[in-house]
């Protein structure tokens, strides 16, 4: 039997959660879907200069799992870019912090902005 998937931790859900062409008809073959743990390692890595362990560590996951978890999210962000299709961000295993104590490093959007 397989193991059960850890959660990720993710500060906050992203203010937007759509992104793309504007006159691009929304269908399956335009949209490239990311999770919002996707999401959160390119947030933390890319906008926050986070290494992946630091990363993994904000996340409470594994340095193996964040640097899977950011490549497969680069390959997202490509097609979208490259291919010029909508890029959606939703889903995924991952838990909201709550903005305090020690769960929440200092990646914390939540913190930053007063929750």
């Amino acid at each position: 039997m397989a193991r059960p998937r850890k959660r990720r931790m993710v500060c906050s859900l992203p203010e937007r959660s759509k992104f793309g062409p504007l006159d691009l008809p929304a269908n399956a073959e335009n949209i490239v879907v990311m999770s919002v743990d996707e999401y959160e390692t390119i947030r933390l890595i890319d906008m926050e200069g986070f290494t992946q362990e630091e990363c993994a560590q904000q996340m409470n996951v594994a340095r193996s799992t964040v640097q899977g978890i950011y490549n497969v999210a680069r390959k997202k962000l490509a097609e979208a870019l490259v291919d010029g299709k909508i890029l959606t961000i939703e889903g995924g295993e991952y838990r909201l912090c709550e903005g305090l104590g020690n769960e929440c490093g200092r990646g914390c959007r939540r913190r930053r902005r007063g929750r």
